[in-house]
């Protein structure tokens, strides 16, 4: 199935591209960089984004300090893995 028509892209071809990169990319900008095009008109990003967070399966979600990906992801400054923020108690 077609999911940007703007690149011609593919269900197939994202979640090639995710299983295939080193830099697991997260949402439809890094994935368009790992495919070598970009967005045109964004009305594929949250499809492309939904098809990348099955292809990663658990991994989907930020990955936890003994998930293999979390090591990949701090070695490669392209992509890099942004730390989570405490969360304000209220009181």
């Amino acid at each position: 199935m077609i999911v940007c028509s703007c690149n011609v892209l593919s269900d197939h071809d994202v979640r090639t591209a995710v299983e295939s990169s080193q830099h697991l990319p997260r949402n439809a900008k890094q994935l368009y960089g790992c495919l070598g095009c970009s967005a045109e008109c964004g009305r594929c990003a949250r499809t492309i984004k939904t098809i990348i967070d099955e292809a990663l399966g658990a991994c989907a979600k930020a990955c936890c300090a003994g998930c293999p990906h979390s090591h990949a992801a701090e070695h490669h400054h392209e992509f890099p893995v942004e730390p989570a923020l405490p969360l304000a108690v209220a009181g």
